[in-house]
């Protein structure tokens, strides 16, 4: 398969929606009460799944979009760069996949009905197992933490290729933007 040299507006579209509904699901997070014992999902929780499944789904179809549209790495690049540049976005991926399955597990081993905005029902990953619960909110909060620094280590690069280096690496994913 050949891969291209830049990303194409559907790669753009799933790189963009992601960041965007990643910048709403973190403060939801982190603002809603804490969850105890016997506590039903409120609308904020509610609203909280919601999300994750919605990057969960963009997150798999963005997968499925770069397995069958690979785009080249920056051929200007050192190799070291390259090489690190396709195990960071590796890594995002694995990540936002257990931060958003671990969520929706957790949900399960509360006995929680998922849906999307109370319009779609989805069905749960497991009975309820409160001896479980624990567990699974660690894991949960472990990937949130370390998506947000790959996140931040992402955004970091992204900068400095455009700032300090000056080559056309962020502008291949900027909305509209295309390199020669």
């Amino acid at each position: 398969m050949m891969r291209r040299l830049r990303y194409g507006p559907t790669a753009k579209a799933f790189h963009w929606t992601i960041v965007a509904l990643l910048l709403i699901q973190y403060p939801i997070g982190w603002l809603m009460p804490d969850i105890h014992g016997g506590m039903k999902p409120g609308a904020a929780m509610t609203f909280h799944i919601s999300i994750g499944l919605i990057i969960l789904a963009a997150t798999l179809l963005r997968f499925a979009w770069r397995l069958t549209h690979p785009v080249a790495p920056e051929s200007s690049l050192p190799a070291w760069q390259r090489l690190s540049s396709e195990v960071l976005h590796w890594m995002l991926y694995v990540m936002v996949l257990l931060t958003t399955l671990s969520g929706w597990l957790f949900a399960s081993f509360r006995g929680w009905a998922v849906s999307i905005f109370y319009l779609f029902p989805l069905p749960m990953l497991s009975g309820a197992n409160p001896a479980a619960i624990k567990s699974v909110d660690g894991l949960h909060q472990a990937a949130e933490w370390t998506l947000l620094a790959l996140i931040i280590f992402h955004v970091g690069a992204a900068l400095l290729h455009l700032f300090q280096y000056r080559n056309g690496v962020m502008k291949r994913m900027l909305p509209g933007r295309t390199t020669p």
